[in-house]
């Protein structure tokens, strides 16, 4: 894989940092989080002008040629200013599954909508005894008349709170790969949401169907690959998200302890925290080459391989970017655990991500059970 960016990509990566720089201050993210919403119409609009949405798809695809590069390089971007409106879940983990997928009746349309910013569509696949395994669903769809009626409880779907679509997995078969997937309004009947905040303030849902009337797009029993790669994209790109985070969380700190003084001197003069600093960098540069090998595996033919190469990123850098949170609030000291200042945010970020698409052990046991069977 050639590591290098090409003329277009150093161009969109310096167009997020620009942007995030001057539309993302830490203290307009603090007004959006407390908003009604919880995420800016004006930043989503932005985004979607600046054609980052479609960055990451292929042309033939509805994008604008691009790929898992593409998206990392806005996430991380994005991570570097702790942006709280739902690009992942609308841009990366839909998208990817969709185009996985394949074609379906007005798929063309959907993903147009998602693309061009004017329809927010997020998958929810996740449930509480999943555990992060993709495999494990209870929700079932059953046929009514010439629909489907879908019934259970779906866990922490990222960007359901501002979504007008919700792309929903429901069993269809006894088999275990009988996973199908099905188009629901939000409004619909029998179905209730649960909205919450995680640690990072970040808003996601609970969702309970009853009986909630859906469109079948996709092959009847065929989605679960495509849910598979979804998730992986989307895996891949909250890793370069952490890597943005954990980048601006070292460089603060840094700035912290040349400005801090303690016996008439910087603290950043004692080599004991200049040894703590050298190993926060190498933990942030092992995490931005496991998110080189992430991407690299999405580039696989090789189903397993693939997933070997996302579930090695994920643990590794979910360890690093908890070591490099942790290690930026105890440097800090008391200041750091204010919520007034924005390394603490930083650090509940970064615990956040840890936890999402697979905890570490969840990931380390994958990629464990793909080497044995392999």
């Amino acid at each position: 894989m050639d590591f290098n960016l090409t003329t277009e990509q150093e161009a969109l990566s310096d167009s997020v940092r620009r942007f995030v720089e001057r539309e993302y201050i830490f203290d307009s993210r603090r007004a959006i989080m407390d908003s009604a919403d919880g995420i800016s119409a004006d930043i989503w609009n932005a985004m979607a002008e600046l054609g980052w949405f479609g960055a990451g798809l292929s042309e033939d695809g509805g994008g604008f040629g691009g790929g898992a590069v593409e998206n990392a390089l806005i996430a991380e971007g994005l991570g570097r200013g702790l942006v709280v409106e739902p690009f992942i879940a609308n841009a990366v983990l839909t998208l990817q599954t969709l185009a996985a997928l394949g074609s379906f009746e007005d798929s063309d349309t959907l993903v147009e909508g998602i693309v061009a910013g004017t329809h927010k569509a997020v998958l929810a696949h996740g449930e509480a005894d999943g555990r992060g395994n993709p495999r494990i669903i209870a929700t079932t769809a059953q046929r009514d008349g010439q629909g489907w009626r879908l019934s259970g409880t779906k866990s922490l779907v990222l960007g359901a709170p501002s979504a007008d679509k919700l792309i929903v997995s429901a069993r269809t078969g006894a088999g275990e790969s009988d996973i199908s997937l099905f188009l629901v309004d939000p409004a619909a009947a029998g179905l209730s949401a649960n909205v919450y905040r995680l640690l990072d303030n970040s808003r996601v849902s609970d969702l309970h169907l009853e009986g909630v009337a859906g469109t079948l797009i996709g092959p009847e029993g065929g989605a679960l690959p495509a849910i598979e790669t979804g998730i992986d994209h989307a895996t891949v790109a909250i890793c370069a998200e952490a890597v943005g985070a954990m980048d601006t969380a070292l460089f603060m700190t840094r700035d912290y302890l040349k400005t801090r003084q303690q016996f008439g001197q910087p603290i950043g003069d004692f080599q004991a925290l200049q040894h703590r600093m050298a190993d926060m960098l190498i933990e942030l540069e092992l995490a931005r080459s496991m998110v080189f090998q992430g991407l690299a595996a999405l580039a696989s033919d090789d189903g397993d391989e693939r997933r070997r190469g996302v579930s090695a990123t994920k643990a590794m850098v979910s360890e690093a970017g908890l070591f490099v949170g942790r290690q930026s609030i105890q440097l800090h000291g008391g200041i750091g655990m204010t919520e007034e200042y924005a390394i603490g945010h930083y650090y509940r970020r970064l615990f956040v991500i840890a936890g999402l698409f697979g905890n570490t052990d969840t990931h380390v046991v994958r990629y464990g059970d793909l080497n044995w069977a392999a």
